[in-house]
C-alpha cells in the first residue's frame, strides 16, 4: 500500500497484501477514483477535488499500477460528485453566466477525469461511474445531495462498495488534514504529491510541511463563526457536508492556535513516523 496526499486534496493508495480494503470518503463535489490492475491486483485509490490536479494525479496513480506495461488491463471506478448546481438556478441565468460561473464544482472535475482517461495510452475499462446525476438525490424542496460520499475496494477481488471510514483514518489525522490544506504555502510541495505511507516498511511517514502565521490568523477568525457560517465559508457544498465536517475544521484550528509554528510539528523538518504494533494500532516512533 502506498499513500499520498497533495496540496489540492489528492491522495492515493497502492494496495498490496497488507490491507483487505482501501478507499476514501468525505466526498461531496469531489470524486473518489479507483484504478486496479486486473493481472496483479495492485489498486490505486484517489480523492480528487479539482480539475487542476487530474493530469498529475492520474500519472502518479498509474506509476505503480501499470509498472511500465501499457498493455495492462485497468479497471476504473468513479464514485462522487453530484448535481451541485440547481437546475432552476441555471434556467434563470443567461448561457454566458451559467458557463462562466454556474457549472458547479462536480461537473468540471468529472469532465476532466474522463477527458484525461480518453487521451492516455493505457487500456482503461470503466466499470462504475456513479457520479453527477446518478449520484444525486433531492429533498422535498429540490435541494441536491450526493447519494454516496465514499467507496472502498476489496484488494483481492476488486469489488467496490459504498463506504465511510469514521474512526479508521490511521494515525496523525489532524496533522495530515492541516498539511493538505496549508501546503500551498510551502513552495517545496508545488506540483508534488505527498508520500505518506511506505509499503516496504509498513510505516506512516508524514513528511514535513511548513506554513506561515497566516494559518493561525485564519484559525483565530474562523473559530468564532457559527456552524452554519463555517459551512458557508469553508465548503463547496454547505448543505451536503457530513456531520463531522465542522468539528474536523474546529479541531484543525485549535491545533494551529496551539502550535502556530510548523517547526513545533516537524522539528528539524523531520517526518512524523508511525509504525504498526502487534495489536494493529499505530505508535509514534
Amino acid at each position: 500500500m502506498f499513500k499520498m496526499e497533495g496540496n489540492n486534496g489528492f491522495f492515493s493508495f497502492e494496495a498490496l497484501v497488507l490491507f483487505s480494503f482501501v478507499g476514501t470518503d468525505e466526498a461531496t463535489t469531489c470524486v473518489g477514483l479507483v484504478i486496479r490492475n486486473r493481472k496483479n491486483g495492485i489498486t490505486s485509490v484517489a480523492h480528487m477535488d479539482s480539475p487542476d490536479i487530474v493530469d498529475i494525479g492520474l500519472s502518479q496513480m498509474l506509476l505503480l499500477v501499470v509498472d511500465h506495461n501499457l498493455d495492462a488491463e485497468l479497471e476504473v471506478h468513479l464514485v462522487g460528485g453530484f448535481e451541485d448546481v440547481s437546475p432552476n438556478f441555471l434556467k434563470s441565468c443567461t448561457r454566458s453566466e451559467s458557463d462562466a460561473k454556474l457549472e458547479g464544482y462536480s461537473y468540471p472535475l468529472c469532465a476532466k477525469i474522463f477527458e484525461t482517461l480518453c487521451t492516455r495510452q493505457e487500456k482503461f475499462h470503466i466499470q462504475t461511474a456513479f457520479i453527477l446525476g446518478h449520484n444525486t438525490r433531492r429533498d422535498s424542496e429540490g435541494n441536491a445531495f450526493p447519494i454516496f460520499n465514499g467507496l472502498a475496494v476489496e484488494t483481492s477481488t476488486g469489488s467496490v462498495i459504498p463506504a465511510c471510514f469514521d474512526g479508521a483514518r490511521c494515525p496523525d489525522e489532524i496533522v495530515r488534514r492541516i498539511r493538505v490544506t496549508a501546503s500551498y504555502e510551502d513552495s517545496s510541495w508545488n506540483g508534488k504529491l505527498m508520500d505518506t505511507y511506505d509499503t516496504r516498511t509498513d510505516q506512516f511517514r508524514i513528511a514535513s510541511c511548513c506554513w506561515t502565521s497566516q494559518q493561525r490568523r485564519f484559525a483565530l477568525t474562523l473559530r468564532h463563526l457559527t456552524d452554519s457560517e463555517i459551512l458557508l465559508t469553508c465548503s463547496t457544498s454547505p448543505s451536503a457536508e457530513g456531520p463531522d465536517f465542522v468539528d474536523n475544521l474546529r479541531r484543525q484550528w485549535e491545533y494551529l492556535i496551539k502550535y502556530p509554528d510548523w517547526i513545533e510539528t516537524f522539528p528539524l523538518k523531520q517526518p512524523r513516523v508511525f509504525e504498526r504494533t502487534s495489536d494493529g494500532e499505530w505508535k509514534r516512533c
